[in-house]
């Protein structure tokens, strides 16, 4: 499981998207007929991708668009739309600037003494998704997600995100009051999701806690580099597998599944199949979502952690405007590598692993193949089409 690195010291070797592959089993199933639902608490969705809750990605309005294709967008309590009456303009800012700036413009507006986070835009973001009668989905750090999910199951949200660059139930700070994530799991009126984590120990304990699901990924994003800043991060298929492996421990134990998503580091629909496989339930995807028409982005795309005023661990990145978010999640897609026509995508791969759902895509055979990526490929890598992009 591991190799010597130098004297005393090992270290394990891990994976990631691009160094697997998917081998096809001895049936195959009608796409048309296998099934996709995630269960979430006493929620179904029909498409398992989670639009996550990056400014860049989900306001109201896309929320709203992704609701009613099944799916869920989940929208950032710490961010822009919470922050000012008018994020639009906001946004403009953040897009007409120059790489050189945008780092330091995203903090400035982000700054907590300056702008802080509206109470009163809080109830009514939520509000405003919860008129178009789709389900309500938001995500805070742990230092505000006590006052936030009162307000917002005030508010009628539905599901609660506590989201963190490392989640831990045991954290030490004498700066700020930590906030008790068994008292808050137990306390909170909705489903809570808890993230991140990488780790079977961890995911173990977040379970333990009271999750209703556990977010999986440290630095994977498009517009991430905490893996750059701090060192931090496994890479998704083990991280994946890991996590995986301790909800069927917890299951196992407790007789209550509850699911793990694989969140960050998927760009197209071959990634998104590989997460299934590791042992993925649910995906939370950003850059993707950041290339709809519908996206607040405007064709920029920046991590949660961008604004952090003395150690920023994102970056803001063009990403364009492909095409709808229909035509990004349920095709029909019109580009050629991959990153449209998601859920299609999924369930062509189930129907060829054989895997009539989600669950049995968790046993599909995986094998270690690297020359996956460029094998046979060399015309597409040379031109820049396909898979050479």
């Amino acid at each position: 499981m591991a190799d010597w690195i130098g004297i005393g010291r090992r270290a394990r070797r891990c994976y990631g998207f691009d160094e697997v592959a998917l081998v096809p089993g001895t049936v195959t199933v009608n796409p048309n007929e296998v099934d996709t639902t995630f269960i979430l608490g006493k929620h179904k969705f029909e498409v398992p991708i989670l639009a996550a809750s990056m400014d860049g990605v989900v306001d109201v309005k896309f929320a709203i668009a992704m609701g009613k294709l099944g799916g869920i967008a989940v929208l950032n309590l710490d961010g822009i739309q919470t922050r000012y009456d008018d994020p639009e303009t906001i946004l403009g800012q953040i897009a007409k600037a120059s790489p050189e700036e945008a780092t330091n413009l995203v903090q400035s507006l982000y700054d907590n003494k300056k702008f802080p986070v509206k109470e009163k835009l809080i109830a009514r973001r939520i509000e405003e998704i919860k008129k178009a009668r789709v389900p309500a989905v938001v995500s805070c750090i742990p230092q505000n997600a006590g006052l936030f999910c009162t307000i917002a199951v005030e508010a009628g949200v539905d599901i609660f995100i506590v989201q963190s660059t490392v989640a831990a139930v045991r954290h030490i700070s004498t700066e700020y009051k930590i906030l008790d994530i068994e008292k808050f799991c137990a306390t909170a009126k909705v489903p809570v999701v808890l993230g991140n984590a990488v780790t079977y120990d961890m995911t173990l304990e977040l379970m333990e806690s009271g999750a209703s699901a556990v977010l999986v990924g440290i630095g994977p994003g498009a517009a991430c580099t905490s893996r750059g800043v701090l060192g931090l991060g496994v890479p998704q298929i083990t991280a994946t597998v890991d996590c995986g492996a301790a909800r069927d421990y917890y299951f196992k134990r407790r007789g209550k599944y509850v699911p793990i998503i694989t969140d960050g580091g998927m760009r197209i629909g071959g990634e998104i199949c590989k997460a299934f496989a590791a042992g993925s339930d649910a995906v939370m995807v950003g850059s993707a979502f950041a290339k709809a028409q519908e996206a607040p982005g405007r064709g920029y795309h920046w991590g949660m952690a961008t604004s952090h005023a003395n150690l920023p661990r994102g970056t803001r990145i063009r990403v364009g405007t492909s095409g709808t978010l229909k035509e990004i999640l349920m095709g029909p897609a019109r580009v050629d590598d991959g990153s449209q026509n998601l859920v299609g995508a999924l369930k062509t791969s189930m129907g060829s692993l054989g895997a009539r759902n989600i669950q049995e895509m968790h046993d599909v055979e995986i094998i270690l193949a690297p020359s996956i990526q460029t094998e046979g490929k060399v015309f597409q890598i040379g031109q820049r089409v396909g898979m050479g992009k």
